[in-house]
């Protein structure tokens, strides 16, 4: 049992008078601690109902993404203009930089996923485009985006970390798969399974980039959203995080 995450536990799960919204260190500290499993899987599961009863806050979402990026995989930008033969026709993104797709990882179930076809589109017109994404799971069990690129012949699961970067260098196309290539992320979809509604990590999800900014342009991140107030959350979870390129749909 992880005690300093009981006591981020004690704060959020404390009902609605007395409970309190984490400051972006101790939200960082949680989801650490949760990813490396120092936190008992009871902590884990109580942690996450008692967080999608409080709703997250954008302070909170700043610092759970922090840890995604202290623990997560990341692939580094490249210089476009002098890559291999077949990335030649990707120069144009030189001045555009990365788009970073942020899908839900529980797939569409009723409507059709159109995120590989967009990330197709981009990447014939010069924009790299990275995604990341896991294998079928809750609450909606819809296609995974893993499914639809082995599909197309794009094997992703099959690769580990630097040969992603290599395709997505020749092909301006990434996918970061998380029982491949974030483990600690993956053993974590069991809990929302159990307790049967998406945990806070799951809006988190799709603001998580798995792309390093660099000196060959800006990230772009593009996610989607359905109740209106999840836009101001993103804006101002991008605010803090220092994110100046996105769109929100």
């Amino acid at each position: 049992m992880s005690n300093a995450f009981r006591e981020l536990l004690k704060k959020v799960g404390s009902g609605v008078h007395t409970g309190k919204a984490l400051t972006r260190e101790e939200a960082t500290t949680a989801i650490r601690l949760m990813l490396t499993q120092e936190a008992t899987p009871a902590q884990i599961g109580a942690f996450m109902i008692a967080h999608r009863i409080k709703r997250p806050t954008s302070e909170e979402l700043a610092g759970m993404l922090d840890a995604y990026d202290q623990l997560g995989p990341r692939l580094e930008p490249w210089d476009i203009n002098h890559g291999q033969d077949a990335s030649r026709s990707l120069s144009s993104a030189s001045s555009l930089g990365i788009t970073v797709l942020g899908t839900p990882y529980d797939g569409r179930s009723r409507t059709a996923p159109v995120t590989p076809l967009t990330a197709l589109v981009l990447a014939t017109a010069g924009v790299p485009v990275v995604m990341h994404g896991g294998d079928c799971m809750p609450t909606k069990y819809g296609v995974p985006l893993i499914q639809i690129w082995q599909g197309l012949g794009m094997d992703f699961s099959q690769l580990s970390v630097p040969q992603v970067q290599q395709v997505l260098e020749t092909t301006g196309l990434g996918f970061i798969y998380l029982p491949q290539h974030f483990p600690q992320a993956h053993q974590l979809v069991c809990y929302r399974d159990q307790i049967g509604k998406r945990p806070p990590i799951a809006t988190m999800e799709i603001l998580w980039s798995a792309y390093r900014s660099g000196d060959q342009g800006e990230t772009h991140h593009v996610a989607g959203y359905v109740h209106p107030p999840t836009e101001n959350l993103f804006r101002q979870t991008c605010q803090l995080r220092l994110v100046k390129n996105f769109t929100f749909v």
